[in-house]
């Protein structure tokens, strides 16, 4: 495939910069600086699902979006208070600069990094990090055209990840009586995207003295023709499994209806983790936040059987 390198205004035609390459093959217009590239969007949306290579990026790994505004460089770390926080742009982590036509980032833990930014369109961009053997492939958004709801959705896994418990809150009078009536507390690890925690004890214990008496499996598959809507599957063996419809209320709540009892809960989310760093006092817990990177996610897909 054909590409061009970007030229860095009229003052230096003819003097390439290998960091900042373009895609010939595309008809959309594209920008002439390496810094109109990156701030060309207010956000960009980390796809992380199409990321290669074989090595990794702290900092871009955790990041839900990054965004790179006068020299400085923010992140959303967390789905809880996407949108809000930061003015919609996240924490800021550090700072970068586009002089010699490479991205350099000096990020607050992490350090330096220098990037090559191949540009596939005005909201399609690549980070190339060749020393750590890696690219981020990054998708561009305007603040009011970003869903930041569906993110949620997008991430769902790592969303139940960010309280250290999920508390039962409501039970609908609908239903059936079944055994997870019982069950008053969940909880999700960040260690791995499979594992689930549930507990009896009673609603309102707090959350250091929640005795957890199941381990198992989980899993979430997408809903044919729905974006808002996730299957949610706990394995209780040998019991078998409990399969909900899971939808995200608002970043604090969510809804489990109970496909086989028909009877819907809401749990409330309990210990808000706030990921900042690796090695972040507030992400110390149950649910331990410490290195929690992003992982490739491929969910099997489903037809929703059950119409409330």
């Amino acid at each position: 495939m054909k590409t061009i390198k970007l030229l860095l205004g009229t003052l230096v035609i003819g003097m390439s910069f290998a960091s900042c390459i373009v895609d010939n093959s595309i008809d959309e217009p594209y920008y002439v600086s390496l810094e109109e590239v990156v701030t060309a969007n207010d956000l960009w949306y980390i796809d992380y699902n199409n990321t290669t290579g074989s090595g990794d990026v702290p900092f871009l790994s955790k990041a839900f979006t990054i965004s790179f505004i006068n020299g400085k460089v923010y992140a959303n770390n967390n789905l809880v208070g996407i949108g809000s926080v930061g003015n919609g742009y996240g924490i800021q982590i550090g700072f970068y600069d586009t002089f010699d036509g490479s991205l350099k980032i000096s990020h607050n833990l992490d350090g330096y990094y220098n990037f090559d930014v191949i540009q596939l369109s005005v909201n399609n961009i690549k980070l190339r990090d060749n020393y750590n053997n890696v690219t981020y492939n990054l998708l561009g958004y305007q603040k009011s055209n970003f869903d930041y709801d569906q993110v949620f959705y997008d991430n769902i896994e790592y969303f139940l990840q960010e309280y250290q418990a999920w508390e039962k809150t409501y039970t609908s009078v609908a239903g059936t009586i079944n055994e997870f009536d019982n069950e008053n507390f969940l909880q999700f690890t960040p260690e791995n995207l499979t594992t689930f925690y549930s507990s009896q004890d009673n609603v309102g214990t707090p959350i250091a003295n929640i005795y957890w008496d199941y381990v198992g499996d989980y899993m979430v598959a997408n809903v044919q023709g729905y974006d808002n809507l996730k299957i949610l599957t706990l394995d209780y063996d040998p019991s078998g499994n409990e399969k909900f419809e899971l939808t995200v209320i608002n970043d604090g709540k969510i809804s489990l209806y109970h496909i086989a009892s028909g009877t819907t809960y809401e749990f409330t989310g309990r210990g808000y983790i706030q990921y900042l760093k690796p090695s972040s006092s507030l992400a110390k817990s149950a649910t331990s936040g410490e290195g929690r990177a992003r992982t490739k996610v491929f969910r099997e897909t489903e037809i929703r059987r059950n119409l409330k």
